[in-house]
């Protein structure tokens, strides 16, 4: 028999028939199946064990999913006599199709003729020069006296770079994670070389990190949290609950349903939920589309008035420049308002007006996992428990949600114990699925915004803005318009380096509008927030539709918003203030 193309590795068949192949596929039950197999069956069985020591990426996977599909046919194939040795010659005697892996072929050969078509040396080649030349270039430019000098212009102008190729990832082809995570070392490099002494900007490090660690282990626990409760299907407990087929009355549904649902879960989540739920309950249409605008517009809108509804705000209670009971009395009523105003102009349209019948289910719900009430109800309460813990205990808030993500992984463990085939509904899995490079751009941005705060850049800038836009109101409006293009993350984060609690105490106006303007502002375009982006791919809705179609109402809700605060603000008007008597929640 011919030897194979790499090394001295022993051909899969060989191995099989002298029995030194002592751990074979799943699909390979026993020697005397072998021979009743058939060819795609073995020649899947045979690259499997080839691609599984040799190969990586998307070919093992590929390799791997053909096994798994064929495992099942080759089980049920019933048992006939042992392969024989001169089988092999009925076996290369078969003709083998171009592309494809024959028996006595291993996978190295198929996955090096597709490497070799797609692979482009003097391309990869300048790409790598270009990345070892911006290396080389990055190091000798920090290692200049010119950036010791001029430390905040070098920073300033690291920043630019680094957030441009953030907002252009695509075009760049890198992922803003990585980018990210390089500009906050870039910076605090610079920063170290500016600073009086090392160490004090390693002082400044170790503050900045102990804040942004803080905002990191929450939204860590918040995301398991969230994707146990989503593994159990426990969010039909909620969306199940929509029966109403009748358009208009569906419009308001689905707005009221996802921006409750957005106060408690993230508006990422909600919006996942949501849009999943449009395709049982809708056709693809225009009037799809149009529902799953309202559900980025209810998102955004529903995180903006809790401390747990959305990054920024979550971002602001941890520091301490808001906090919850007065942060929800004084954001509900805009916050709502936001919404109630895109709904009420979107029911004039002709796309919701001009249905004349109900709307037909589409498919039919999933299946709940078992105990999926029981998790669905320990996990809301974990994150509803969040600021109780803090009034109480007086810790930071990530501990409350490490408590609560602690108290479910202890809960799932005991109720799948010894059901092995439900592995997934444990928390172990759901780390593996939560939005990791999500957490570590927030890293990078936060550690990047920080070190321009550490060496006063933003407290320049809020003076500039301070002499020329004294009204305060506009600041925050400006910052809701602009987090529609930018990200809102690094835009509040900004704003937290620029303007302290001696500058804006605890739950001033300033803090509120910032909260309501940056989690709002960003329903203006599609792009302005995770929810728009979500559902952009899930709908496969591009960037001018949702200009045309949602960008209009979403500013009239963004505008008529900030009117109601102001309104409701200068007429020193609020919610009933019952839980604030409370004595577990001390203005907490």
């Amino acid at each position: 028999m011919a030897a194979l193309s790499i090394g001295t590795h022993v051909s899969p068949l060989q191995q099989l028939k002298t029995g030194s192949l002592h751990s074979p596929s799943p699909s390979i039950t026993s020697l005397s199946s072998l021979h009743s197999v058939s060819l795609p069956t073995f020649t899947s069985c045979v690259c499997r064990i080839k691609t599984s020591r040799l190969l990586g990426n998307g070919v093992l996977a590929r390799a791997e999913d053909k096994a798994r599909d064929s495992s099942s046919s080759s089980s049920s194939v019933p048992q006939e006599a042992p392969l024989q040795p001169n089988n092999d010659k009925q076996f290369q005697d078969l003709p083998s199709t171009s592309g494809s892996c024959d028996p006595l072929c291993s996978l190295d050969e198929t996955s090096s003729q597709d490497f070799e078509a797609s692979y482009q040396p003097k391309t990869d080649f300048l790409k790598a020069l270009a990345v070892l030349a911006a290396a080389v270039t990055g190091t000798v430019a920090i290692n200049h006296s010119w950036v010791a000098a001029n430390q905040d212009l070098a920073m300033a102008l690291l920043f630019v770079i680094g957030y441009a190729g953030i907002i252009f990832e695509e075009s760049l082809a890198f992922n803003k994670s990585g980018v990210g995570l390089l500009m906050a070392v870039s910076l605090w490099i610079i920063r170290s070389i500016g600073a009086p002494s090392t160490e004090i900007a390693v002082s400044e490090l170790s503050h900045a990190s102990a804040e942004v660690s803080e905002i990191v282990f929450f939204l860590l626990g918040a995301m398991t949290i969230v994707e146990i409760v989503d593994a159990h299907q426990g969010f039909k407990l909620v969306t199940d609950n929509i029966t109403t087929r009748n358009p208009k009355a569906l419009l308001w549904v689905i707005g009221i349903v996802t921006f409750f649902l957005s106060s408690i879960l993230d508006n990422l989540t909600s919006t996942i939920v949501m849009v999943s739920l449009l395709r049982k309950l809708v056709p693809p249409s225009e009037y799809r589309k149009l529902l799953g605008g309202v559900v980025v517009l209810a998102a955004n809108a529903g995180g903006a008035w809790t401390p747990i509804g959305d990054v920024t705000t979550t971002m602001l209670w941890i520091h301490g420049q808001i906090s919850t009971l007065q942060t929800m009395k004084s954001l509900f009523i805009p916050s709502a308002v936001s919404i109630a105003v895109p709904l009420a102009l979107l029911s004039l349209t002709s796309e919701v007006n001009g249905k004349g019948q109900d709307i037909p289910n589409v498919m039919a719900t999933e299946q709940m996992a078992p105990r999926g009430q029981l998790v669905f109800s320990v996990g809301i309460g974990a994150l509803i428990f969040v600021p109780v813990f803090k009034a109480v205990t007086g810790l930071p808030p990530y501990m409350g949600m490490l408590l609560g993500l602690g108290v479910l992984w202890i809960l799932t463990d005991a109720i799948h114990y010894g059901e092995s085939e439900r592995q997934r509904l444990k928390v172990p899995q759901a780390l593996s699925r939560i939005d990791t490079q999500g957490v570590l751009f927030f890293l990078g941005i936060l550690l990047s915004v920080s070190s321009l705060e550490a060496a006063g850049l933003l407290r320049e800038l809020a003076n500039y803005l301070d002499a020329h836009i004294p009204n305060v109101d506009l600041i925050a409006s400006a910052i809701g318009v602009v987090s529609a293009v930018i990200d809102n993350v690094p835009l509040v984060a900004a704003t937290m380096g620029m303007y302290d609690l001696s500058s804006f105490p605890q739950d001033s106006e300033f803090w509120q509008l910032v909260a309501y303007c940056a989690g709002t502002g960003g329903s203006m375009l599609v792009i302005g927030s995770a929810a728009g982006v979500a559902y952009m791919g899930m709908e496969k809705v591009d960037f001018f539709w949702y200009l045309r179609k949602v960008s209009g109402f979403a500013f009239a809700g963004y505008a008529a918003g900030i009117a109601a605060y102001l309104a409701v603000n200068n007429l020193h008007f609020s919610l009933p203030t019952t839980l604030a008597q409370a004595p577990f929640l001390p203005g907490s």
